[in-house]
């Protein structure tokens, strides 16, 4: 009780005193309330008032406005209730070691990935320092906890043929559209299944998706993946506007799903291991780089915010590694 009525303290002065100074003045009245029994008040203050689901709340509203998807922010509440439970403190009395201790269970009960874990650390750091932010902590505690180094693994893309061999798999022309301009564009299953026909532009070969958050941008698409692209359109005898479309009627705006479904499906009738949409996506960043593609394009053709987003999703080919060397060095 007596940290919490120091830490109540620092918190107020914050604004007025510099770190080493409001360290100091825990120092100070830590030595002067030595043997000063302090007990809690019958009303409580405006902190004690808000409880961890309404700091949590406030928290997602926050997110939500600052463009996060409803499947990220549904991620982030899962994950920070899961550790409230477990702790089973007020947030601001969670401590550095009550998140270490939680993060090294969590991963020994369920044999978690460090990527998983690395994943909680973020989304920990991101609540934590929005609580110091807006001045309900003096100090997020998961400062100290370092990012968890993770194993770097090559991801698999599809080679040339393998794009063939799907192609030629391809019974309905609506899937062989779907391939072209998953491979073409690299744009997300999110964006495609939002796509309208009127969003193409067959002129320019381009069109208009939005990404995460929502943000806006233009993704190009090759000239066979058009003519793909006009010709199942063409054969369309349906009125959803949907660029794309279930076989059966009602004919309904496929999603995201659907698509997976149907490329596994063409999966296993090629032998190729593991179809699924976010692969053309790799596959395209890798060989862009590889060809010379400067990255900030590459970053800006994936819509990526960060250009290290970038760097992880395009494993760039070792024998072009090994030309450049014997090219420029």
């Amino acid at each position: 009780m007596k940290d919490k009525f120091i830490t109540d303290i620092q918190i107020s002065m914050a604004s007025m005193l510099t770190m080493p100074q409001l360290e100091e003045l825990r120092r100070v009245l830590s030595t002067a309330l030595h043997n000063v029994k302090i007990t809690k008040q019958e009303v409580p203050g405006l902190l004690e008032i808000i409880e961890n689901g309404g700091l949590l709340e406030v928290f997602i509203s926050a997110k939500h406005i600052e463009g996060c998807s409803e499947k990220s922010l549904k991620y982030y509440s899962a994950t920070i209730r899961a550790m409230f439970g477990s702790i089973g403190k007020p947030a601001r009395e969670i401590a550095t070691d009550d998140l270490r201790t939680y993060l090294t269970n969590y991963q020994k009960d369920r044999g978690s990935s460090k990527v998983t874990i690395d994943n909680m650390r973020r989304i920990f750091s991101s609540f934590f320092g929005w609580l110091e932010d807006e001045d309900y902590i003096l100090k997020s505690p998961v400062r100290r906890i370092s990012k968890i180094k993770t194993d770097k693994t090559i991801k698999e893309t599809f080679s040339d043929e393998g794009l063939e061999l799907l192609r030629d798999a391809c019974v309905e022309i609506r899937d062989l559209a779907m391939v072209d301009l998953l491979a073409s564009t690299g744009m997300r299953v999110g964006e495609m299944v939002g796509l309208n026909r009127e969003d193409i532009n067959f002129h320019e070969r381009e069109c208009v998706v939005f990404g995460k958050g929502r943000s806006e941008r233009v993704v190009y698409f090759d000239a066979r993946t058009k003519i793909h692209l006009k010709n199942y359109l063409t054969s369309r005898t349906d009125n959803n506007p949907a660029l794309f479309v279930s076989l059966t009627r009602p004919h309904e705006r496929l999603l995201i799903g659907g698509i997976e479904t149907r490329l596994r499906g063409i999966g296993k009738q090629t032998n190729i291991q593991k179809v699924y949409p976010h692969k053309f996506r790799r596959t395209l960043a890798t060989r862009a780089i590889d060809k010379g593609m400067p990255i900030e394009q590459v970053q800006r053709l994936l819509g990526h915010v960060k250009i290290d987003t970038t760097m992880h999703y395009a494993m760039v080919n070792q024998a072009n590694v090994k030309n450049s060397h014997r090219k420029f060095l």
